[in-house]
């Protein structure tokens, strides 16, 4: 311990005694590690933001039954052209069938005007529901109430307002009991909705929510629909989805060799398609990035070596003295360990610095994980031993009465 402490003041000796010399060196690792952590930690900013997104929308124990599945290629293009559009009697159909299943939803959106008064609101998003959206964790009520399963059945004009609609239609005012209108149809606020958080600066709380039978009556009787579904418990979901494909297949009569002509899908499903995408994206990214922490440990061992190369008789007399090779091997490591670590220190931060500015200046989130930080400063630190230890090996070989004579 005490070596390694000595080593050190040693070494921060050597670098503050030739600042100038030590700041241009570790100049490239600063450019270098602050590149990688704002690329990291814009990716990982990203990354949350588009999990967060898609676990808000799916739900972390529900899926959803769609026309098509996730549509890897133009083979499943073109097979998914001829499926039949997701309708409520599938939505019966799955209700009905198994013991795993918990609540089904069918639920349709289309974009339609808002009006309260004089104040219009355009492409708002009108999304229609089925009695069975209350028990879904992804519809909230901050204000009000929901739409009860009654109201929906009956299809009763009322509606739950985005949290964003409510305060561009009515601003100051309780929203709670007016009246708005909607594609021209009178409806009833009944709630409003919690604010959720933007996906890359995109409000995600402009919608209202109405019954499934008002929405047929507003955009037509055959809408665009989807299906969530949760099982009764978490532990059920992979049976509950098995339950649903069958309860469909039979509800469209599919002979046993043809193909599902439904998708189904997870949270986990897209967070893994996405995933897919990008890793490789983000691996090159880093990879570029990272070549420029490869050019600066070049950096570091040639200002290392001349480093050896000035303190040529003091090498030498160090050996004369006594000083043994792993001695002045270590001595010349831990400077050049000291040098990339010290680059690596206030790259990180540079790197955080740019990536919350950033972030403060574009949608583009950037989010700070402990990890990213023990990454940029662990990395110097092995760039530092490796990059080090050449010219380290030269200083301990130096013959001490060849040094020892060098002008």
């Amino acid at each position: 311990m005490r070596r390694a402490v000595d080593l050190t003041q040693i070494a921060l000796h050597a670098i503050w005694g030739n600042k100038l010399r030590s700041t241009l060196t570790i100049l490239g690792n600063i450019v270098s590690v602050g590149s990688i952590i704002a690329v990291v930690s814009l990716i990982q900013g990203v990354n949350d933001e588009v999990s967060g997104a898609i676990v808000s929308q799916f739900g972390s124990d529900s899926f959803m039954v769609s026309r098509t599945g996730l549509l890897m290629t133009e083979e499943d293009i073109e097979a998914a052209r001829g499926n039949p559009r997701i309708s409520l009697d599938d939505a019966e159909a799955m209700q009905g069938y198994g013991s795993n299943l918990g609540a089904v939803m069918a639920q349709a959106g289309r974009n339609g005007e808002v009006k309260y008064r004089d104040q219009v609101l355009e492409n708002v998003g009108v999304r229609g529901v089925t009695r069975d959206y209350v028990e879904f964790p992804t519809f909230t009520a901050e204000r009000g109430r929901l739409i009860s399963p009654t109201e929906v059945d009956r299809k009763r004009g009322v509606a739950l307002l985005g949290y964003d609609t409510s305060e561009r239609l009515f601003a100051n005012l309780d929203p709670i009991d007016r009246t708005i209108k909607i594609q021209g149809v009178n409806f009833r606020v009944v709630g409003v909705s919690e604010q959720t958080p933007s996906t890359f600066g995109q409000s995600q709380d402009e919608f209202v929510i109405i019954p499934m039978g008002n929405f047929s009556k507003l955009f037509g009787s055959r809408p665009s629909m989807n299906v969530m579904a949760r099982p009764k418990t978490p532990e059920q979901l992979d049976r509950a989805m098995d339950e649903a494909t069958v309860a469909l297949r039979i509800e469209r009569r599919l002979r046993p060799k043809e193909d599902d002509n439904f998708g189904l899908f997870t949270s986990d499903t897209v967070l893994g398609l996405y995933e897919q995408a990008t890793t490789g994206i983000f691996a090159v990214l880093i990879g570029i990035v990272g070549l420029s922490l490869l050019v600066g440990g070049i950096v570091i061992m040639n200002i290392m070596l001349m480093v050896v190369s000035e303190r040529t008789r003091e090498i030498g007399l160090r050996k004369a003295l006594g000083a043994r090779r792993r001695d002045l091997l270590w001595q010349i490591l831990a400077e050049s360990v000291m040098l990339s670590v010290l680059g690596g220190v206030i790259g990180t931060a540079f790197g955080f610095g740019v990536a919350i500015a950033l972030s403060s200046l574009s949608p583009v989130p950037a989010a700070v994980h402990p990890w990213s930080v023990v990454l940029g400063i662990s990395m110097t630190a092995v760039v530092g031993v490796f990059f080090g230890l050449y010219p380290a090996s030269r200083a301990a070989a130096l013959d001490p009465i060849s040094a020892l004579g060098r002008n």
